[in-house]
């Protein structure tokens, strides 16, 4: 009998093990933008990634108490205590108060807000920003100078917003440079922050 529990408890354990080990491997696969992306690619610190996991939450729980529709046509990003939105709401007043939560956000260093109102926007220049967003996405996938998942992107009316961390001012200008060239876009607005400047890597 004794020989049989010893011979469950090694299973359940060697389970148990199999069990933490994919999880780990799992979790590793979140990114600065989103699953599937390697953390090894983040060059926030593990506490500067805390911090700003806990203000894109509380930014988005008080978003959803105001007005729910907002979970879905809102994008919210933050980066080292930097807030980025993102979007299209029906009235400019709309846009006026949901910066006006960003910035009474605890912690929060500066607010970029790309929300545009939905009527300054058809259905015909949605699926060309689309296009341009993909096309840019796939770019910059592909150029290996550039770590794609530390960047977010949006276009709106042919003017492509860039979210992100840069490794080095070399990595900041090709992929701005990448923008330059998909076709359709009419200007480029980076808010592009480099390592160096992250508020944690200051002395």
């Amino acid at each position: 009998m004794l020989k049989y529990q010893k011979s469950v408890n090694k299973y359940f354990l060697s389970f148990f093990l199999l069990f933490i080990l994919n999880s780990c491997v799992g979790s590793s696969s979140v990114g600065l933008f989103g699953s599937g992306v390697s953390v090894a690619y983040d060059p926030r610190t593990v506490g500067m990634q805390i911090d700003d996991s806990i203000m894109q939450k509380n930014l988005t729980a008080r978003l959803a108490l105001s007005e729910k529709k907002y979970l879905i046509y809102v994008n919210t990003k933050v980066l080292d205590g930097n807030i980025f939105l993102s979007g299209k709401v029906d009235e400019p007043e709309e846009k006026l108060k949901i910066i006006k939560l960003a910035w009474e956000t605890k912690g929060v260093r500066s607010v970029k807000s790309a929300i545009t109102i939905k009527g300054e926007t058809n259905f015909k220049n949605s699926a060309k920003d689309a296009l341009i967003t993909t096309q840019l996405k796939t770019a910059l996938i592909f150029n290996k100078d550039i770590k794609a998942t530390n960047y977010n992107l949006d276009t709106i009316n042919g003017k492509t917003y860039i979210f992100g961390i840069s490794i080095t001012q070399k990595e900041k200008k090709k992929v701005i440079e990448e923008a330059q060239k998909v076709y359709g876009v009419k200007e480029v607005i980076p808010s592009i922050i480099l390592v160096d400047d992250l508020s944690r890597n200051k002395n």
